[in-house]
């Protein structure tokens, strides 16, 4: 795909383009930097990573027990953070699949901790700071860094609106969002723009709010700032479940709580452009727009939909000077279009051989694609991880010619006491895993407690407090637990591999089944 071969965003995604299946239902989704890869976040625990140019799996990886609740790719691409139902933050590595750190709290994680003011972690030193909340307000439910994380957006049931610097957590701005009547309503989501300053608020009186970020910053705290959008459904007054920008800023989407409908917004203006429906009956789960193309992936029925534009292709050939026009327009003819010296030229052009020795042809600097590169950005970054290799799989291999030698295994074989012998230049080494594979590496876990908080909260996407019923039936021994059953090869394969990559439930050893977590702003 050659992007700087594509057109501008003439519009918005506007029909239907396909499924991707992950074979287990999702439940979230997100694109990286470049729209190259899309993680998907499944019920069962998985990370199902696609190509999204190929359409095809690139990887799939193993990460909780519980699903997948959030996801969120790094800027470089290399690193995935992952939060699910089991209360635990995961900080994957992209191209191995190996989990570099785990956060563990007694509450379930949302955007921050339900019932606990938001938790900055620090993925350098592993420490925990847990921002300030307003004296006079409720606890924040909602939190969000602005595009380049210098600051923190943090919002809770009051409609209370706090700005944070990221490095001294202290008090930069704040003000209150209210309805015409002057009453207070509840911040459900903040979402930003990848251009641009501005960001929008989606609040429970079914108002998309979108704000400029430096006239907050302006108003400094307590300030008054006036939305620059107020965006709404007024004839059905539907709620929205996910809202979210498109790559260039200048569309807003927003996908309705109540069926699988997306509504488009231009940002300008404020303009509805188009609503896609889904199919009737199924209720929308989450919604990402992708950041080079105009291309919307949503979540229903655990089944990834995409939406784009109606590509026309246009095989035919004009002149290098030609334009393509889509409508008939007016020609006007110039004054010396016709003559036969143009008597406006100031100095006589080279033409013919002359002019082709006088240009130079660079072939060795690459110019930096605009759409990979930010606002206020130049050049790209080379280290990126834009796609994942994939290496064909052979079922039945007759021979290894890549393995070791046949007298290898005895030159390497280790004594009965399990102990490995080396030189004295020799450093340490890991041990190889059990199944043949590379060494694997120890996970660093960091326990999460937060003081004056209940530690029996259960997850929303899991199960009410207090019903007698799941509470019974999670107490009595699981049904084919015991005997035959509980080897049988009708199991799931992915259920087998997940415990024993994880380790054993029930053990006092790190284990996604305890119920801990962690939160991050």
């Amino acid at each position: 795909m050659n992007l700087e071969l594509l057109g501008e965003f003439r519009c918005c995604s506007r029909e239907a383009d396909g499924t991707l299946d992950c074979i287990s239902m999702a439940l979230t989704c997100t694109f990286n930097r470049w729209g190259t890869l899309l993680a998907v976040g499944c019920n069962d625990g998985r990370i199902v990573i696609w190509d999204f140019l190929t359409r095809g799996i690139a990887k799939i990886i193993s990460a909780h027990i519980h699903p997948v609740c959030s996801l969120s790719w790094s800027r470089d691409g290399h690193k995935l953070v992952s939060a699910s139902t089991d209360n635990i933050v995961s900080l994957w590595d992209v191209l191995t699949g190996d989990c570099d750190q785990r956060f563990l709290s007694s509450l379930p994680v949302l955007v921050c901790p339900m019932k606990s003011a938001p938790v900055l972690l620090t993925l350098s030193d592993s420490k925990h700071v847990v921002l300030p909340v307003d004296d006079d307000s409720d606890l924040n439910v909602v939190a969000a860094f602005d595009r380049r994380g210098d600051y923190i957006y943090t919002g809770n049931a009051k409609g209370k609106i706090l700005v944070l610097n990221t490095n001294k957590q202290d008090l930069v701005a704040s003000f209150r969002v209210t309805t015409g009547t002057s009453n207070t309503t509840a911040i459900k989501s903040i979402e930003f723009a990848r251009k641009g300053s501005c960001f929008l608020i989606n609040t429970a009186d079914r108002i998309i709010r979108v704000y400029d970020g430096r006239e907050i910053l302006t108003c400094g705290r307590d300030g008054e700032p006036e939305p620059i959008q107020k965006l709404q459904d007024l004839v059905n007054r539907t709620p929205w479940k996910r809202c979210c920008f498109s790559g260039d800023g200048e569309y807003i989407v927003a996908g309705s709580a109540r069926q699988h409908a997306l509504y488009i917004w231009e940002k300008s203006i404020g303009n509805l452009v188009k609503i896609l429906h889904g199919t009737r009956g199924e209720l929308l789960l989450d919604v990402a727009w992708h950041p080079v193309r105009p291309i919307i992936a949503s979540i229903s029925s655990g089944v990834v939909s995409i939406w784009a534009q109606n590509q026309v292709e246009n095989w035919s050939a004009f002149a290098p000077d030609f334009k393509e026009l889509d409508e008939n327009v007016e020609y006007e003819e110039r004054e010396s279009e016709f003559d036969i010296e143009d008597e406006d030229k100031s100095e006589p052009e080279q033409t013919g051989a002359d002019a082709a020795e006088d240009e130079e042809v660079d072939v060795t600097s690459v110019d930096p694609i605009p759409a990979f590169c930010s606002s206020d950005e130049e050049l790209e970054d080379f280290k990126a991880l834009l796609y994942l290799p994939i290496a064909p799989e052979v079922e039945d291999p007759e021979e290894n010619p890549f393995g070791p030698p046949p007298d290898a295994a005895g030159q390497n074989a280790t004594p009965d006491d399990g102990s490995t012998h080396s030189g004295p230049g020799d450093k340490k080494q890991r041990q190889p895993s059990s199944d043949g594979g590379p060494p694997k590496k120890k996970i660093r876990t960091t326990t999460i407690e937060l003081q004056g908080v209940p530690n029996d909260e259960v997850h929303p996407l899991l199960g009410v407090k207090g019903d007698s019923k799941s509470k019974k039936k999670a107490a009595g021994r699981p049904k084919g637990s015991k005997g035959k059953d509980k080897d049988s090869p009708f199991r799931p394969k992915v259920f087998r591999d997940r415990a024993e990559g994880l380790g054993t439930p029930g053990k006092m050893t790190f284990d996604p089944c305890v119920p801990h977590g962690s939160g991050a702003a």
